[in-house]
């Protein structure tokens, strides 16, 4: 006999209550508190089963045998390069992002391409947000007519276990992980408890009989993966499918990945026919830039192996009338004022007192501090009204002192700007010394940021 009794959980870290709290004393958060029935045994008879379903001992480093990881290859070489060279066989993959993004698109073109590849193998694509005609309508457009890609709407965990045990389907696809529920627990779809118990049940079955499962994921308004984080924890792979909806771009971006490297991006382009990969991504951050123009600059960044040259633009504009304004796209307000200051105390140019904007080229974010001589030299361009040169690249993180400090993982930078036929980069004078003669480009070298004016305007 089961004894029921109501708890109050977060949804956001699973802290649990007998009364509803305003404010999580766990992580902190507000109104994350709703009510659920807990049902517990009275007694606790037999130990938990492992991942596997089978006993399992402590083993010395000897005894375990090392498996080699095998893969799936998508034919998709953005989606490849962010998974680590492949979709790894028995592995869970969450991809989330804002409505309407295109992450069901994405990954029914990833399906296709499997289907493509691997002739014999059976997909299960279940809908618990889409009828059976909206998916197959989808399919069909993006040209995914396949026989042995089976289409299933269902919410029911049970019922969707059930279909797969008599299918046996290679690859899984979870369409969306907040509207599958398990009819074992007494809780809405969508809730701490029910996303906690379907991804449980779902990686031990997977882990068991090497099923491979895409889960796609609902975000919310400040861009996180919507329930537990320790739904996160449990899965192999979290891809960020990122982009303005209003553009035809968009980022695949991967934050956890067990067999591969993280901090990897892909670039799409949203296309009529799906989503069309951008083998050259540098080309579309600078392809639509206008020669001798002001308020500009280049720097390279990293994303994860990949370099990235992006273009990054500003505006300062005289005001006489209120205190300066201060606009940023993709870049952090914060550092944008830090680096202003720099500009007013040790270049003696007066810029706070007007209204600045930055913007990045192509709505990628900038996290890393690489780009604040970029930043510089933009705000410089601007007021002067004097064009930088189209072929210099700017690379150097600035400090409160004003000083120039090198950047990691320079030589693949620079093997890049080489390749690229760039002229010129102007970074710390350590890193100048350090590569000088190294690669087909001029480096120079500059101490202090003030350096920067005398280099560029005078």
């Amino acid at each position: 006999m089961a004894k029921i009794k109501t708890v109050f959980t977060c949804q956001d870290c699973g802290y649990q209550t007998a009364k509803w709290l305003g404010k999580c004393p766990d992580c902190n958060q507000w109104n994350s508190f709703s009510e659920e029935d807990s049902i517990k045994p009275l007694s606790s008879k037999g130990s938990p089963k492992s991942i596997a379903g089978r006993e399992s001992k402590p083993k010395t480093i000897s005894q375990v045998e090392v498996e080699k990881v095998e893969r799936y290859q998508t034919s998709i070489g953005e989606f490849d390069r962010v998974m680590g060279g492949g979709v790894t066989i028995g592995s869970l993959t969450l991809i989330g992002g804002e409505p309407g993004i295109g992450k069901s698109t994405i990954v029914m073109e990833v399906c296709g391409k499997l289907l493509s590849n691997y002739k014999n193998e059976k997909i299960l694509y279940v809908s618990g947000e889409e009828s059976e005609s909206q998916v197959a309508q989808r399919s069909k457009r993006l040209g995914v007519n396949n026989e042995n890609f089976y289409i299933y709407n269902e919410t029911c965990w049970q019922n969707v276990l059930a279909q797969v045990k008599e299918l046996k389907p290679k690859f899984l696809v979870l369409d969306s992980i907040q509207t599958t529920h398990s009819n074992q627990v007494d809780s809405a779809a969508g809730t701490l408890t029910q996303i906690r118990e379907v991804t449980y049940e779902l990686m031990n079955y997977a882990k068991s009989y090497d099923l491979t499962c895409f889960i796609i994921g609902h975000v919310t308004k400040e861009g996180q993966i919507a329930g537990p984080k320790v739904l996160e924890h449990m899965v192999d792979t979290v891809i960020y499918f990122e982009g303005d909806q209003l553009g035809q771009y968009r980022m695949l971006r991967v934050m956890k990945n067990r067999f591969g490297n993280t901090n990897e991006v892909g670039i799409f382009e949203m296309q009529e026919k799906g989503l069309v990969e951008i083998k050259n991504p540098s080309q579309y951050f600078l392809e639509q830039s206008l020669d001798g123009s002001f308020g500009r600059s280049l720097t390279c960044i990293l994303e994860g192996t990949r370099s990235l040259f992006v273009e990054i633009q500003a505006l300062v504009v005289e005001n006489k009338f209120a205190q300066g304004r201060r606009t940023t796209q993709g870049l952090d307000s914060n550092r944008v004022a830090l680096l202003v200051a720099v500009i007013d105390k040790y270049l003696g140019i007066p810029l706070s007192y007007n209204d600045i904007y930055v913007n990045v080229v192509g709505g990628i974010k900038l996290t890393t501090r690489e780009n604040d001589l970029s930043v510089i030299a933009s705000l410089l361009s601007s007021y002067h009204g004097t064009a930088v040169p189209s072929d210099t690249i700017f690379l150097g993180e600035v400090g409160l002192t004003g000083e120039v400090r090198s950047v990691p993982m320079m030589e693949i930078r620079l093997k890049e700007i080489a390749q690229m036929n760039y002229r010129r980069v102007v970074t710390s004078k350590r890193a100048a010394a350090d590569f000088k003669g190294k690669y087909k480009v001029e480096l120079v070298g500059i101490e202090k940021a003030s350096e920067l004016n005398n280099l560029l305007f005078k």
